[in-house]
């Protein structure tokens, strides 16, 4: 199978962004006590503060990732793959893409922020090199996990 292609998202990929979010987060309702950041975003708005680069496979949308510099970091806001197309590496191409931003950038690491009970997602993170900087407890049960990672040079 051809690997799908990385290109900068464009707004005319807005609608396909927000679609792709439902379906790659839907599988986290119910777990977390509330629905996820990423499921009520504007991202009409989003579009217009933040870097989004998809991966593309046959016209169809099938992974993303927001981003966008803070500080000496770059801010991972959101991956998103879809779930048909998850376990296949698109999740850590895409972080490793945005690793590639940041150095490019001359940016000291990158960020993200998870909740507590996505452990799954906690677990490839840490696989990856981020490390658990702290929890934020917003309340309400849902825990912030912020994490970091230190780019080599």
């Amino acid at each position: 199978m051809a690997e799908p292609i990385l290109r900068r998202a464009i707004v005319e990929d807005v609608p396909e962004i927000r679609a792709l979010v439902q379906r790659a987060y839907a599988r986290w309702l119910g777990v977390t006590p509330r629905p996820p950041k990423p499921l009520a975003a504007d991202y009409d708005r989003a579009f217009g503060a933040h870097r989004f680069d998809v991966l593309v496979h046959k016209g169809e949308l099938v992974a993303l990732i927001e981003t966008v510099a803070e500080g000496r970091e770059l801010l991972i806001v959101n991956v998103a793959v879809d779930p048909g197309r998850q376990r296949e590496g698109l999740g850590l191409r895409l972080m490793r893409h945005a690793e590639d931003i940041a150095r490019a950038s001359g940016l000291q690491g990158t960020r993200l922020y998870t909740n507590v009970r996505m452990t799954a997602n906690i677990a490839l993170y840490e696989r990856l090199g981020y490390v658990r900087e702290r929890e934020v407890d917003h309340g309400d049960g849902m825990v912030a996990v912020h994490m970091v990672r230190v780019l080599d040079a």
